[in-house]
């Protein structure tokens, strides 16, 4: 079987199946990739600008790293009564995420390097409170705690949150934003210079050079990929110098942490809170009587309800609808074209409980946290992507309490098949399997960008999220190991090995029907790195799909002569009528002599050329035996040159 590519100007390709480790899912942000056609240098130009941005990204992210090494940091003192006191008056029981995180965060603050640790969760798992306990692990040391956040209503959120979990004991909880007027503010730049404010919640106003602390010992950073280039800059500075907690609601790829692993520590929340339960959610054509129905119930129970129109130019109609439709509905506006103090004072009003109905855009998608409101209503939902709509739907449940989200699509339109899908999904007409996790890759790639900068979103959408990591961890590891940085390296660097033995290679439909799966198996057998995890995937499949047939025997022998011939850089393992060819790197020391020797005089040997006879059933076993041989005589030669050069 083989893989047939279409290029642009239908230029086409034809992949064998014991290759497809080279093809890789595009994966790059929203726009429609640009296709190549094939025999130019347009791909190869792309892959190189890709490559020279990585390079910067991992000296960037190596030269903080070294900096953080060298400086010794705070070692913050051991947990004290106060801190177990604190701990256990939280109302909700942890989740093994939360403990696990919070106990890697505490050795981080009292060890001396510096901390930057990243802290990944959906809204609502508990980072906030994870925060609070290390920030009040600052004060206990005698140390100056600040929370920076993007926004005033992010702000004053947290801030709500710290004077009243830490009311109880003897700290100073301040805030330093737009909401805030001039006299306090002065008097809590001062009592940050003086040293009498022990933990500060701010917005980038915290930033700014007239404010000084007196023993800054940890920065904790919300949503960090929202502040501007400026701001980032001076993060990057203090980064070297105290502990920095940064925490994160969208998520963070596995894979991307590997390619950095160690540059940035991760600890992720994965499990919600116990008492949580799942959102209903129903995906249903917008009609008035629905509307009233959805909004009066909730009112009832004395909940709130988001309600989204994302246009701002008929924001106001939708806001005089909802007041139609359900007359003793108190209805705010919310939108990101409002000056960021009267957005603030909705914000607060609506969370204090003033009003029941905020009709708003998609300002409400991040960050915010109010368990009070228990129903989302969303106004043509087919306009929204799988991951917009699986943020908005996150923006109620926050309580113990049922939610609802209510995905409406207009009835006089036809929906694209796209959003058809869509909506499918979300209605959880799918199970939340593969289709799901595909759909949150875009989300995945907006969080490399946070995690690396947003100016990587460019080098991800010329190459792919799969290839942009692979030059990442090379780049990463070279400049660690100190090897030749102009390497780095992707799928496509390794030059091919030239594979042609007379065998029916592949996976019988008979055995795997469904494409998708006999495709996955493919791309899992032909990524294997080395010959023990090849047996694996085979005994997985195995274990599947019952025992494989020849044509999957043959397919797994295939890959293990290319194994190990690329082992040994070889360029070709090819039949040639009676025949197999071995073709040589002419680079590589091999002493043929001894080879044939070895093989019992089987071999005729040419420039850079081996030949074997094949006899009957058994130079399957015969090829083996060779690979072997000249692996050993290979290894023996590089053992040589290396000791003479000690020597």
């Amino acid at each position: 079987e083989y893989l047939e590519l279409e290029y642009a100007e239908a230029d086409r390709l034809f992949v064998p199946v014991e290759n497809l480790d080279r093809i890789q899912k595009f994966l790059g942000g929203e726009q429609q990739p640009t296709l190549h056609r094939l025999g130019t240098g347009d791909w190869t130009r792309a892959r190189s600008r890709a490559r020279k941005v990585v390079q910067d990204v991992a000296e960037d992210l190596l030269k903080i790293y070294s900096q953080r090494e060298a400086r010794p940091g705070i070692a913050f003192a051991p947990d004290t009564a106060w801190q177990q006191e604190l701990e256990s008056s939280f109302q909700y029981e942890e989740t093994p995420d939360q403990l696990n995180a919070l106990a890697e965060i505490k050795a981080d603050m009292e060890s001396d390097r510096p901390m930057d640790r990243l802290l990944c969760g959906d809204v609502g798992f508990g980072k906030t409170e994870l925060a609070l306990r290390a920030a009040f692990k600052a004060a206990m040391s005698g140390k100056q705690a600040a929370l920076l956040a993007p926004t005033t209503v992010l702000a004053q959120q947290h801030f709500h949150v710290f004077r009243e979990r830490l009311a109880n004991f003897p700290v100073t909880v301040e805030m330093l934003s737009r909401f805030v007027d001039d006299e306090t503010q002065a008097r809590t730049i001062e009592g940050l210079k003086a040293g009498q404010v022990d933990i500060v919640i701010g917005t980038h106003r915290l930033l700014q050079k007239d404010v000084r602390f007196k023993r800054l010992g940890l920065l904790v950073v919300d949503e960090e990929h929202r502040f501007g280039v400026m701001q980032k800059e001076r993060l990057k500075k203090l980064r070297t110098q105290l502990d920095v907690l940064s925490l994160s609601a969208t998520p963070i790829p596995r894979t991307l942490h590997m390619a950095v692993g160690g540059i940035r520590d991760m600890s992720v929340i994965q499990t919600p809170p116990e008492e949580r339960q799942p959102i209903k959610t129903f995906v249903t054509a917008d009609e008035d009587n629905l509307v009233t129905e959805v909004l009066s119930r909730e009112l009832e129970r004395r909940g709130q309800v988001f309600y989204l129109h994302n246009r701002v130019r008929t924001i106001q109609k939708a806001a005089e609808r909802v007041r139609r439709l359900v007359p003793n509905a108190r209805v705010a506006i919310g939108h990101g074209q409002m000056a960021e103090d009267e957005l603030a004072h909705v914000m607060v009003d609506f969370e204090a409980g003033k009003y029941d109905v905020l009709v708003c855009t998609t300002i409400i998608e991040s960050g915010l946290d109010i368990p009070n409101v228990n129903t989302i209503v969303v106004e043509r939902a087919d306009r929204f992507g799988l991951a917009q709509l699986y943020q908005l739907r996150g923006r109620v449940g926050r309580s113990g309490r049922r939610a609802y989200a209510y995905f409406l699509y207009d009835p006089r339109r036809s929906l694209t098949e796209g959003a058809d899908k869509r909506l499918d999904v979300i209605s959880g007409l799918h199970e939340l399997g593969q289709g799901f996790k595909i759909a949150l890759r875009d989300l995945e790639i907006r969080g490399a960008g946070n995690l690396l900068g947003t100016e990587q979103h460019g080098a991800i959408a010329a190459v792919g999220f799969e290839m942009y990591l692979q030059m990442l961890q090379s780049a990463v590891n070279k400049l660690r190991t100190g090897a030749d940085e102009s390497a780095v390296t992707d799928v496509l660097s390794t030059a091919e090995m030239n594979l042609e033995l007379p065998l029916d290679h592949f996976i019988p439909r008979s055995y795997i029907r469904d494409e998708k799966l006999r495709l996955g198996a493919y791309r899992q057998l032909a990524g294997t790195e080395d010959e023990p995890e090849l047996d694996a995937v085979l005994r997985s499949l195995i274990d599947r799909y019952g025992p494989g047939p020849d044509q999957l025997d043959n397919l797994v022998y295939s890959l293990r002569v290319k194994l190990r011939g690329m082992r040994m850089g070889l360029r070709g393992v090819v039949a040639e009528g009676h025949d197999i060819v071995i073709r040589v790197d002419p680079k590589r020391l091999l002493d043929v002599d001894e080879l044939n020797r070895r093989m019992a005089g089987r071999l005729s040997i040419g420039v850079n050329r081996i030949k074997m006879r094949r006899q009957g059933d058994g130079w399957q076993k015969d090829l083996l035996t060779l690979l072997e041989e000249m692996t050993d005589l290979y290894r023996s030669a590089n053992l040589a040159v290396t000791e003479s050069r000690s020597g």
